[in-house]
């Protein structure tokens, strides 16, 4: 088999793997609604599993291979400048838009889906802060994004992995808000997919993500921010 048959292949099965991960926790998230800490466990599985298993049978990749800094001064400058402007942009949108758009049916939502309340709200937000944005950036940007541009050129990969980054966090949140304001949400979530994409690509290399995880980081801090306002714990 050629080189080139092998690479579609490859890159049809990283394709497919992501969408099947992102649908089964759709499924989860929609149909199944079991409580948050089983649902974490299910994305935990998925969303690091799948990864670790591809990165196991490529030859000369590694888990180190996501954390090795290229640059890391620069790289890691330009990541905490990012991730203040994201956090800055989430939470300041929050107070232009609240007298716009009604964000009361979030809490609701999360309350009545979820199991999360104001009472566990702050330990929901460190994982998400942490944990949830390592699960996002080692499927969506070390597998979808690094992985998919070797193999299918950066372009491809920058559009896929954000287009699946989008799509994915809008159906987890249907429900939550108007059709105008999802409609910007997936706008909004597909180029902040890009930007995770950017922080992490360099000339050579595309699969390290402690860049985009701290710029994910911010961003999941900004919304948590609005979270703890909304549940009147700040």
């Amino acid at each position: 088999m050629s080189v080139k048959s092998v690479n579609k292949t490859t890159s049809l099965f990283i394709i497919a793997a992501t969408v099947i991960a992102c649908a089964a926790m759709a499924v989860v998230d929609g149909v199944i609604e079991p409580p948050y800490a089983v649902k974490s466990a299910v994305k935990l599985v998925l969303f690091i599993c799948i990864p670790l298993a591809y990165s196991f049978t490529k030859r000369g990749s590694s888990l180190r291979s996501w954390f090795i800094p290229r640059g890391a001064g620069k790289r890691l400058l330009f990541a905490l400048a990012s991730g203040a402007a994201i956090y800055m942009l989430i939470v300041g949108g929050y107070f232009a838009l609240r007298s716009v758009f009604d964000f009361s049916a979030v809490t609701a939502s999360l309350a009545d889906g979820e199991g999360v309340t104001r009472d566990n709200f702050i330990y929901v937000a460190a994982y998400i802060s942490v944990v949830n944005s390592l699960c996002e950036e080692i499927i969506f940007r070390a597998f979808a994004f690094g992985a998919l541009a070797d193999l299918a050129g950066r372009w491809f990969a920058y559009i896929f992995s954000s287009a699946a980054f989008a799509v994915y966090h809008v159906a987890i949140m249907k429900g939550w808000f108007s059709p105008l304001l999802m409609a910007l949400l997936l706008f909004g979530l597909f180029v902040g997919a890009l930007i995770f994409d950017r922080v992490d690509a360099t000339d050579d290399k595309h699969g390290v993500i402690y860049p985009s995880w701290i710029v994910h980081m911010c961003a999941n801090l900004g919304i948590n921010t609005v979270g703890l306002i909304l549940f009147g714990i700040i």
